[in-house]
């Protein structure tokens, strides 16, 4: 049961990171999965740059999908997406409850 449970779990922070990587290519970004540097003490978890004038993310391809998901929401959280459709999953994420992504009035 408990094998059951951390693949559902496991596939959903997949099925999270592939929206928020099609949300960041609309957003312009170059989405990349490269093998990052690591070295005794010192490793690269990835995050977003600007490379000749283009947006990149680049995420760590041996990392967990918790880890990529953090490194897409520490860069998109830069960007307005109140245009952008998040799944109720994805807006969670970024700390937005359903009613203040959906145009309702909020308690500020």
């Amino acid at each position: 049961m408990a094998t059951q449970q951390r693949r559902h779990s496991a596939a959903r922070f997949r099925a999270l990171v592939e929206e928020l990587r099609a949300i960041a290519e609309r957003l312009g970004y170059t989405v990349r999965e490269e093998k990052l540097l690591r070295e005794v003490g010192y490793h690269v978890r990835g995050g977003g740059c600007l490379v000749r004038g283009t947006k990149m993310i680049f995420l760590d391809r041996d990392a967990s999908p918790e880890a990529q998901l953090d490194v897409l929401v520490e860069v998109l959280r830069t960007e307005p997406l109140d245009d952008v459709f998040l799944s109720p999953p994805a807006r969670e994420l970024f700390g937005r409850s359903v009613a203040s992504t959906s145009g309702a009035p909020t308690d500020a």
